[in-house]
């Protein structure tokens, strides 16, 4: 524990990259879901396209290619969630045997406690934790969804079918941004293991991961065919 104690206070630099990591993490959630009305996220952007979608929904006949999306949709859900649940395995199985990463530390002259390591990869296997949870959610609300859809009348002419289909496509939203925000656990959680090599891997961490979900959200090709079919 003393030499825990002594290696924290003479790294000053770890407090102030992971702080920094946190801040970028949560900063560029917010501004994703809450851009300018100038310059909106690729998210803002597929929720009109989602709520256009429930209205094209109302007048389909027969509403089987709708279903199908949802299926494929709520699959890629079940999927990274899966996925998260077996890389926790791995952090956990590492984090609770660090003696591989030890051994390596101990062969370049790396002197960091055991714990040290096991604290880098908890901050790991908490993004990893936080990103099953929302894929986990998205694909529960993305049910909640396909049923709400299945009761939307087929007659469009329904007082109560567009009103329905609003409420379909409120919760087709929620669901993608659950999963918008578990696809950027897993990001951080990459940067995160930048942490291993010190404070200069999780700063060149955050600097990566930081462009890169800023770029795919406000930067991307994607993003400008999207504009292109909305102006």
């Amino acid at each position: 524990m003393f030499a825990t104690l002594t290696f924290m206070q003479s790294e000053p630099m770890n407090f102030i990259v992971f702080g920094l990591y946190i801040f970028v993490w949560i900063a560029l959630g917010w501004w994703i879901e809450h851009p300018g009305a100038k310059h909106p996220s690729v998210t803002i952007l597929m929720g009109q396209r989602r709520r256009d979608w429930m209205k094209v929904f109302v007048t389909r006949d027969p509403r089987i290619f709708d279903s199908q999306i949802i299926s494929q949709l709520r699959q890629g859900t079940a999927f990274f969630a899966s996925t998260s649940i077996l890389a926790i395995g791995g952090v956990l199985a590492l984090a609770g045997n660090p003696t591989t990463i030890q051994g390596v530390a101990d062969q370049v002259g790396d002197t960091t406690p055991m714990l040290i390591w096991q604290a880098k990869l908890a901050l790991v296997g908490l993004f990893l934790g936080n990103g099953f949870l929302k894929f986990v959610w998205a694909n529960r609300v993305f049910g909640y969804c396909a049923v709400m859809m299945a009761a939307v009348p087929n007659d469009p002419k329904d007082p109560s079918a567009y009103p329905m289909a609003a409420q379909a496509a409120e919760l087709n939203i929620r669901a993608a941004m659950n999963f918008n925000r578990g696809l950027r656990s897993v990001y951080f959680a990459l940067g995160a293991l930048g942490w291993l090599l010190g404070w200069q891997g999780l700063l060149a961490g955050t600097l990566i991961v930081g462009w890169t979900v800023w770029s795919r959200e406000f930067a991307s090709l994607p993003r400008k065919i999207i504009l292109k079919e909305t102006v």
